[in-house]
């Protein structure tokens, strides 16, 4: 039996980018909704609901980067020339992010600064990465195996809508973790910016929806020429079913509704953003298959793939069940 490799490695690296918006997603939105917390020790709890799993959520980040350039190296070479600042900006958002869990608890008399570190890495590493998804469904301007644009080509209206609308998406996430791991005070504040981030993303939902199928005459005729129409009908109905969940979750304050639902919910936006995208992997340039590594590689790598992933995983699953239940005021945490 042939297997399609190049195909088989873009489904191992969407379900790597996906885990790691399911994951990251969530800590990266409570440093987002840190600074709009009641108190010091409501921001304690906070930090320390997501303290023992943050740094292990990267992981799969690290899996989409080097999967990219391992995997499909013409893909790499194309955009990343096309993403380096961004890309640049959000790594460094990222680390300002991680001196912070280090930093504030051994660091009181600058406790305020490496509490503006961990908000302002968050902001800028979800709006990056916002920025980089916006870029991907724009489109990439490629002459020959080269990137040919310009510097600043990621910066449009069109991208900045997506940063500013994955800030509000992980916000939710982050909402929707609080609820699971907090009680009291904390909670209901949490439950208060889960409706607003809701209605937020509920609306950047509908924007991009409608905005991106105008950005392409292609993606426009995968989304409403018939017979195509009656396959990716599903995608907007389930979205608002999935969407009604996390209303109701809201409404009647249902903890474990919310932050499943949420996933969900980015989960159809992955699977509408493959539709409009498939079988490209540098949009509208680059196919799957001709950026593709040669198959004797990629069957390499899949064989250490098939190894490290349930490891991954394992290790993950683990981390979160040792670190199941509620977080409170007072408890011991990561400063300890």
């Amino acid at each position: 039996m042939n297997l399609d490799l190049p195909l088989i490695w873009a489904g191992l690296l969407s379900l790597g980018v996906f885990i790691y918006v399911a994951l990251d997603g969530f800590d990266l939105g409570v440093g987002l909704l840190f600074p709009f917390l009641a108190t010091d020790a409501d921001r304690d709890v906070a930090m320390n609901s997501v303290a023992p799993v943050w740094d292990g959520n990267e992981t799969w980040l690290i899996l989409g980067g080097g999967g990219l350039f391992a995997a499909f190296p013409l893909a790499y070479a194309i955009v990343m020339p096309a993403l380096y600042a961004p890309f640049i900006i959000m790594l460094l958002a990222l680390v300002f992010r991680g001196v912070a869990f280090e930093y504030r608890w051994r660091d009181k008399s600058h406790e305020r600064i490496w509490d503006t570190s961990f908000v302002f890495g968050s902001f800028m590493a979800t709006f990056m990465q916002g920025i980089v998804l916006g870029t991907f469904v724009q489109g990439i301007e490629v002459e020959g195996r080269a990137y040919a644009g310009g510097w600043w080509d990621w910066l449009t209206p069109f991208t900045v809508m997506t940063g500013i609308a994955l800030c509000v998406g992980y916000s939710l996430l982050g909402s929707g973790w609080l609820i699971l791991k907090t009680e009291g005070g904390i909670r209901a504040q949490a439950y208060r910016f889960a409706t607003l981030t809701a209605i937020g993303t509920f609306f950047f939902v509908c924007i991009v929806s409608l905005w991106t199928p105008f950005l392409s005459p292609e993606i426009y005729a995968r989304w409403f020429t018939s017979p195509n129409i009656y396959f990716v009908a599903p995608i907007p109905l389930l979205t608002l079913l999935v969407a009604g969940l996390i209303a109701r979750g809201i409404f009647k304050q249902i903890d474990s509704i919310i932050y499943p639902s949420t996933i969900v919910l980015l989960g159809l936006c992955f699977i509408g953003l493959g539709v409009g995208l498939t079988p490209y992997i540098v949009p509208r340039a680059v196919t799957i298959h001709e950026a593709a590594a040669p198959d004797s590689s990629l069957m390499f790598m899949l064989v250490g793939a098939l190894i490290m992933l349930p490891l991954i995983l394992g290790y993950t699953g683990y981390s979160y069940w040792i670190f199941r239940g509620k977080v409170r005021h007072g408890d011991a945490g990561y400063h300890s």
